[in-house]
C-alpha cells in the first residue's frame, strides 16, 4: 500500500509529462490541466490502497480514460450547444506557451548564446508541433512509450490493444516524425 508521501511524490514526478501528453491530446491548456486534476483525484480517491509499483499504470490508463470521457462530453456538448465565441474571430486563440515549460531549465543553460538559445526553441517548436500533427493512437503509442518511457506491453495495457498493434503505431509514428522533421531542416 502506498502511503501519501508516496502517492504526492509520485502525482509530483507525473504531473509536467502528464500534462504535455495530455495536451498533446486535447490542445487545449485549461482542459488539459482539469483532465490531468480529475486523474490525480481519481488515483488518490480510488487507488490509494495500492503498491506504489502499481501506480505508474494505473495513472496512465485512467489519464486515458478520462481525456477519452472529455472527447466524448465535447462532442454531445458541441452538438447540442453553440458557444458564442464560436461566432467570433479569435485572433489568436490560446498558445502553448514552450517558455513556460522551459523556464527551469533556462538556468541551467546562461552560457548558451540568444542564437542557440532560439534555434533550440523554434527546433522544440517544430517537434512538438510534428508530434501533435500524428494521428490520435500513434501519438499515444508514441507518449507513452517515448514521453512517459514505458515499455510495450505497459502501453498494450493503457492504450487496450496487443503489443504488436503498439509496435505498429510507434513505427509508424516515428516514420511520420523523421520525414516531417527532415521536410523541415531538421535532422533527426
Amino acid at each position: 500500500m502506498a502511503t501519501d508521501k508516496e502517492l504526492s511524490d509520485f502525482l509530483k514526478q507525473s504531473e509536467k509529462k502528464a500534462f504535455k501528453r495530455t495536451y498533446y491530446h486535447v490542445r487545449n491548456e485549461d482542459a488539459a490541466l482539469d483532465i490531468l486534476q480529475d486523474s490525480m483525484i481519481k488515483l488518490s480517491t480510488h487507488y490509494a490502497d495500492k503498491p506504489v509499483a502499481e501506480l505508474p499504470l494505473l495513472f496512465q490508463r485512467i489519464l486515458s480514460n478520462t481525456t477519452l470521457d472529455w472527447f466524448r462530453r465535447q462532442k454531445t456538448r458541441n452538438a447540442l450547444f453553440s458557444n458564442l465565441t464560436d461566432f467570433t474571430s479569435q485572433d489568436g486563440g490560446e498558445d502553448f506557451d514552450l517558455l513556460e515549460v522551459n523556464a527551469a531549465e533556462t538556468a541551467d543553460r546562461l552560457g548558451e548564446s540568444a542564437e542557440q538559445w532560439t534555434g533550440r526553441l523554434q527546433t522544440m517548436q517544430h517537434i512538438e508541433s510534428a508530434v501533435m500533427d500524428l494521428p490520435t493512437r500513434q501519438r499515444e503509442a508514441f507518449l507513452l512509450r517515448y514521453w512517459e518511457e514505458l515499455d510495450v506491453a505497459e502501453t498494450a495495457a493503457v492504450m487496450g490493444c496487443t503489443e504488436g498493434s503498439v509496435k505498429t503505431h510507434c513505427s509508424r509514428a516515428i516514420l511520420a516524425l523523421n520525414k516531417t522533421l527532415t521536410a523541415q531542416g531538421i535532422r533527426t
